[in-house]
């Protein structure tokens, strides 16, 4: 009977022992199992964050290759501008010259020719001018242009910033230091 007894409770105690084994076995698969379901997670939104990141990046080498586009057509509109403006103070340099050259001239072939020369110099003058008013409003336009690529480009580095701010965030929250 003794035998029986001991028996019987060597098998309870297996028993017994053998359940605690199943149930702590089950936890640590349990727990493996959530730990696997969050590095996927951590990874899907990982990705995520590299895709923006790459097509921010994209963007922002678009919009920078824009700008230096605008700000070499403001530089040649300010040029073409600053080369009309010489040429009409030029043309109507020379204009005052050839008048007073004519206030002094008796000869009248000399005098003909003068005159001439001065309605010619005066009508090209009045030409720059125009050309100067056109190439000012280019300049004005080429300017507010690359205002706005300049704004455009500025909110794409913002962004980037915010960007890189959250994942520093993210980062810190999941490796404390």
């Amino acid at each position: 009977m003794r035998r029986t007894s001991l028996l019987l409770g060597f098998l309870l105690v297996a028993s017994i022992a053998s359940g605690q084994t199943q149930s702590a076995d089950s936890q640590t698969l349990q727990a493996l199992l959530a730990e696997v379901r969050q590095v996927r997670q951590e990874l899907r939104t990982n990705s995520a964050a590299v895709q923006r990141t790459q097509i921010l990046f994209f963007r922002i080498q678009t919009q920078e290759t824009a700008v230096t586009r605008l700000s070499q057509r403001l530089d040649d509109a300010r040029a073409r501008l600053t080369e009309t403006q010489t040429a009409r103070k030029n043309l109507e340099g020379e204009a005052k010259r050839v008048q007073d050259n004519l206030e002094h001239t008796d000869n009248p072939v000399e005098r003909k020719s003068l005159e001439d020369m001065v309605r010619y110099l005066k009508r090209r003058a009045i030409e720059a001018g125009e050309e100067e008013q056109q190439r000012q409003a280019k300049q004005i336009e080429a300017e507010d242009q690359l205002r706005v690529e300049q704004a455009k480009l500025n909110d794409l580095q913002t962004r980037l910033d915010d960007l890189d701010k959250t994942l520093q965030e993210i980062h810190s929250i999941g490796n404390p230091r």
